[in-house]
């Protein structure tokens, strides 16, 4: 009687794991089926790599490093280009930029360079060999560029339990919420208005919120500057496009004018005072101006450096000769450093200014896939920490306002700010990337009209003074990266950069060069 019962224990536990095993394969099967959508949209992404954006398949897409190029910039639109509130970063959003990026980044992995060492035998003999190893940019570049990527993402997670909130404009909330209403759009947001009314509570913001908010700001405009560095850097090492020098004036004066290059060859040049007699009142203007000086200096560079000239006058001797092209040669490269520092005081002027059409043809034409990743994906880090620092901008202006309120005789009963009965100065600079955002944010704030609060005030530098673009990324890394984020307070080693307009109805326009 013994054994049959065990048998039947034994038969009943095969049946249970029968039971048991299609439970078991139906959660692999569910967790090969949850890894499918990812699997599939790995291939369509490097498909379009390959086929180079051109879906025909004939061959004519753009080449591997504008289509990577082209693919970190939509990403970024698509995931970054409404960054209109200081929020979170959805996960699902956040899980799609590092598993895309991760993708699109894996291409360095293989972008090596060889170098010459010295191999060991077991017998004693050296033997010299070719190792390969990442190559320089990208293992010194790309390791910052995640860094300043994940401090951004972390400066956005800190955004919640906010003491502030929007409010999508022309929607009107009760005064029972005891808010600050501000019903209409900013002065700088009447032509946005798609873009969401930030609102305080009538207090104003705490002093702990606002001081949070202060050191968000100032940790994330240092990684903007670090991302301009290396954008600026890698722009500089790509190599000038054939159709670019193709396409250039014949001599500086074409390029310039008559009224600049009367100037830039005067013995009493100025660049500043060249500047102030130029219209630079607009972004186009201003970039306007910049194509020309670059041009100029390409110009002036390429005859200098070109072979002389042998159907000179005969009547002159050879030494004449000589001395002609020494003094033709040494006046072109006065020009052209007369240009340069002319170019680096209009974007000191304009910190903001977008890239000019030499910079566009560099991306454009641009066969060396590491500079492309680097050029891009700074960029896109750049567009963002730009868009936050915006944000915060516009949440401090508003928190002013707030609590100075009863010192602007601007406010009117409901908190509209009747700015044409009170001018209240703020520049108008230009963007500062490709991506444009969404209004100007004031150069100074409006609690540097009163009377200081014994809290502290933030600081803003003059756009005249700050550094031009391509500052040495190793000491901007040095004393950048290393910014805690979560703790300490690095206001001091901060200066507030100057705003910058833009519009992010164009990002995506301006951005992908096809």
């Amino acid at each position: 009687m013994v054994w049959p019962i065990q048998k039947t224990e034994v038969l009943n536990s095969d049946v249970s794991e029968d039971v048991e095993k299609p439970h078991l394969d139906n959660r692999k099967l569910v967790k090969q089926g949850s890894s499918m959508p990812e699997v599939e949209m790995m291939k369509e992404r490097f498909s379009k790599l390959l086929l180079g954006e051109d879906m025909s398949g004939c061959g004519n897409g753009v080449c591997t490093a504008l289509a990577i190029s082209n693919a970190i910039t939509n990403l970024c639109a698509t995931l970054f280009g409404q960054l209109w509130r200081l929020e979170p970063l959805p996960p699902e959003k956040k899980s799609m930029w590092r598993r895309e990026m991760e993708w699109l980044l894996c291409v360095s992995d293989h972008i090596v360079e060889l170098t010459p060492s010295w191999q060991t035998f077991p017998d004693g003999s050296k033997l010299e060999v070719m190792t390969c190893r990442p190559r320089s940019d990208l293992y010194v570049n790309l390791p910052a560029l995640r860094k300043l990527d994940n401090m951004l993402l972390e400066i956005l997670d800190g955004f919640e339990n906010t003491e502030f909130w929007y409010v999508d404009q022309g929607i009107l909330a009760p005064d029972a919420d005891g808010s600050s209403s501000f019903r209409r759009p900013l002065p700088r947001q009447e032509e946005k208005w798609w873009l969401p009314v930030p609102r305080v509570p009538t207090g104003g913001l705490s002093d702990n919120s606002r001081k949070q908010l202060q050191h968000k700001r100032d940790c994330t405009n240092q990684i903007l500057k670090a991302s301009m560095a290396i954008n600026s850097i890698t722009l500089a090492e790509m190599e000038v496009p054939e159709s670019y020098v193709e396409a250039l004036p014949k001599n500086g004066r074409a390029s310039l004018g008559d009224l600049i290059h009367r100037y830039i060859s005067s013995d009493q040049f100025s660049p500043d005072c060249l500047l102030d007699c130029i219209d630079l009142s607009s972004e186009h203007q201003a970039l306007e101006i910049a194509n020309r000086v670059e041009a100029s200096i390409y110009v002036w560079r390429r005859r200098t450096n070109s072979k002389p000239i042998t159907n000179r006058s005969n009547s002159k001797s050879s030494w004449e000769m000589v001395k002609d092209l020494v003094i033709d040669a040494d006046k072109r490269e006065l020009l052209a450093e007369r240009a340069e520092s002319l170019l680096l005081s209009l974007r000191q002027r304009f910190p903001g200014l977008p890239q000019t059409a030499l910079d566009m043809s560099k991306i454009q034409y641009n066969k060396d896939v590491g500079k492309s990743i680097l050029e891009s994906y700074s960029r896109v880090l750049e567009s963002l920490a730009f868009n936050i620092v915006a944000r915060i901008d516009d949440l401090l202006y508003v928190d002013d306002l707030t609590k100075h309120s009863d010192q602007l005789l601007s406010i009117s009963k409901v908190g509209l700010i009747a700015h044409k009965s009170v001018a209240i100065p703020y520049s108008v600079p230009v963007s500062s990337t490709p991506y444009k955002t969404a209004f100007t944010t004031p150069s100074f704030s409006p609690s540097q009209l009163v009377s200081p609060a014994k809290g502290e005030k933030s600081q803003f530098v003059d756009g005249s003074k700050l550094p031009h673009r391509g500052f040495g990324v190793k000491k901007v890394l040095t004393d950048y990266l290393s910014i805690d984020t979560k703790g300490k307070d690095c206001s001091n080693q901060v200066g507030r950069s100057e705003s910058f307009s833009s519009s992010n109805s164009e990002n995506h326009q301006h951005l992908k060069l096809e």
